[in-house]
């Protein structure tokens, strides 16, 4: 991480105890940091909508933070990574499951198994949208870890602020989000955890404000609240771009 912010940026970093335990993983080339969710992973049937008070409108990241509720931070009782089902499940029954999904929708130069019915990415090559950098992925035990799915708002931070209130089915809908979910190398997922924003932005400076917009719209959708070391953290990134717009 850059100097610029790093000290506010670990605030509450040390409260953060627990660990990702959700399996995540990695994002694109093309960085889909302002665009919609995709349609190759399905979308869940949580409610949307955006901040301009119009259901599935776009709005400001900036205003539609305002509409977040707020609630000190707690550490619940009983998370546990299966409390949000099976993993990388085929929710939108398009016949493939969500790693895939996420994989050809955020790797270039994707190669598909072709006896998968088009689901299974052989390679391509990731942008990891935090830091940058490019990671070449080829399918295999030992080089497909180093292209995770990240979970943007990851499942520890979602279960203590409302998750752990949903229905077993509205926890792996929330798991397989297409919204919530970015293709990342190996490294950028591993480090980021399951900190929330006041612990943890991306290293690279211009991948903040799409970062922070990308959680609230997550939050905002699936009604989950944030603390108040959180919304400052937000709101302070988001300040510095106040026209983002959530992403879809």
């Amino acid at each position: 991480m850059g100097s610029a912010g790093s000290g506010w940026v670990r605030t509450g970093a040390a409260l953060l105890v627990v660990a990702c335990l959700g399996g995540c993983g990695a994002v694109a080339d093309r960085l889909p940091w302002g665009g919609s969710s995709g349609s190759a992973a399905g979308s869940a049937s949580a409610p949307t909508g955006g901040a301009d008070g119009v259901p599935g409108a776009p709005g400001r990241a900036l205003a539609a933070l305002d509409t977040l509720p707020v609630e000190p931070f707690r550490l619940v009782d009983g998370y546990d990574r299966d409390a949000f089902g099976q993993r990388w499940a085929d929710v939108d029954r398009n016949g493939c499951d969500t790693r895939n999904d996420v994989l050809r929708r955020d790797l270039a130069q994707v190669d598909l198994d072709p006896r998968t019915r088009g689901c299974v990415v052989r390679t391509g090559r990731l942008t990891d949208p935090y830091t940058g950098e490019t990671v070449a992925f080829v399918r295999g035990p030992q080089t497909s870890p180093l292209v995770e799915i990240d979970h943007v708002v990851a499942l520890a931070a979602a279960w203590r602020t409302g998750a752990w209130d949903w229905p077993p089915p509205r926890r792996e809908e929330f798991a397989n989000d297409p919204l919530n979910l970015l293709a990342t190398s190996r490294a950028s997922n591993q480090g980021k955890a399951a900190l929330d924003a006041a612990g943890w932005l991306p290293p690279r400076a211009a991948s903040r404000c799409p970062f922070v917009a990308r959680q609230v719209a997550v939050k905002r959708r699936w009604g989950l609240s944030v603390t108040p070391s959180e919304r400052t953290a937000m709101h302070r990134v988001l300040a510095t771009c106040p026209q983002a717009r959530l992403p879809g």
